[in-house]
């Protein structure tokens, strides 16, 4: 009998980049955040049918984003923006945001402390897609970060 859920991925949300260029995303990825690729399954075109990466542990799947998708998922560059944040805690977000940037990102929040406890920083990769990298400073109770919420008119 096969199991439903494949070995590793119990559990797990598996974020699924369309982009327009995955190639050079896979690339890029590698790059900026030593992504490691896992699989890759070309069309006969060149393009990517689905690949497999991850980045600092968690795994991402990505393609070419075909213009004849069921329900019209499509690169962010086609939409003109993107409706998510790839979310990752990081050591140091600074060099992390310095190595995306060096490697193309483009720097939407230079990192900065935040109330809530992480310094963090938001980067928008060459393909669209927009990742919030922090880095844990200090822990912050429930009731400190509503008064900070106060005092930010929140």
């Amino acid at each position: 009998m096969v199991d439903p859920i494949p070995q590793g991925l119990e559990g797990h949300v598996i974020p699924y980049l369309m982009i327009d260029g995955a190639s050079d995303a896979i690339a890029f990825y590698q790059r900026a955040f030593d992504a490691e690729e896992l699989f890759r399954m070309p069309m006969p075109d060149g393009s990517v049918a689905h690949a497999e990466i991850k980045v600092g542990g968690a795994t991402i799947y990505l393609a070419d984003a075909p213009h004849d998708m069921p329900g019209g998922a499509g690169s962010p560059q086609r939409y003109g923006g993107t409706t998510v944040l790839i979310h990752r805690y990081v050591d140091d977000v600074d060099a992390v945001v310095q190595k995306a940037e060096a490697a193309g990102a483009k720097v939407i929040r230079p990192p900065e402390d935040q109330f809530y406890g992480d310094r963090a920083a938001v980067v928008e990769d060459p393909f669209g897609h927009q990742w919030s990298m922090h880095s844990h400073i200090r822990d912050v109770s429930p009731e400190e970060m509503a008064e900070a919420m106060k005092k930010m008119g929140g």
